[in-house]
């Protein structure tokens, strides 16, 4: 059975701490990451939640942030991100390879008292990973995990 899901948003973060800009579209660079992000280069280009993860974040917290409190570049829903460490992720024609879990920095605290805490089981704070293809994505591209053959 392939699983697949779909990107529900991007964000671009101008500048270290800087705000989180929604955006329809965006173009990746191959080794580099999302063309204007903050963040270039090195195994952390691309920063990734998950709806439904964020969503039961939420509940269990009786809070109703924003998903861009996150901080992440992409959601995306349908698709689990846990253990997903060296496995390629297809975003529409992308292919990011997942280099790790992210982990929840005193931001979330800030955000939310206990956020912090609530994100580090199980992936909670999601995944990041390198870019391996230049590419533009759009809000509500299908999204799958590779084959190993594929990747």
């Amino acid at each position: 059975m392939i699983m697949s899901g779909i990107l529900e948003a991007i964000w671009i973060k101008r500048a270290r701490r800087g705000p989180m800009d929604l955006r329809s579209r965006a173009t990746l660079k191959s080794g580099q990451g999302i063309v204007d992000n903050a963040n270039q280069g090195g195994e952390c280009q691309v920063t990734i939640i998950q709806r439904e993860v964020w969503s039961d974040l939420m509940r269990k917290l009786g809070a109703s942030l924003d998903p861009s409190t996150r901080r992440a570049n992409l959601m995306l829903s349908g698709i689990r991100l846990a253990e997903s460490h060296d496995r390629v992720l297809q975003v529409g024609d992308c292919r990011i390879l997942i280099r790790g879990e992210t982990k929840p920095c005193e931001r979330m605290e800030e955000a939310c008292p206990g956020l912090q805490d609530a994100m580090r089981p199980n992936w909670g704070g999601g995944a990041y990973g390198e870019v391996l293809n230049d590419c533009e994505i759009s809000v509500g591209d299908p999204i799958r995990w590779l084959a190993e053959d594929e990747g």
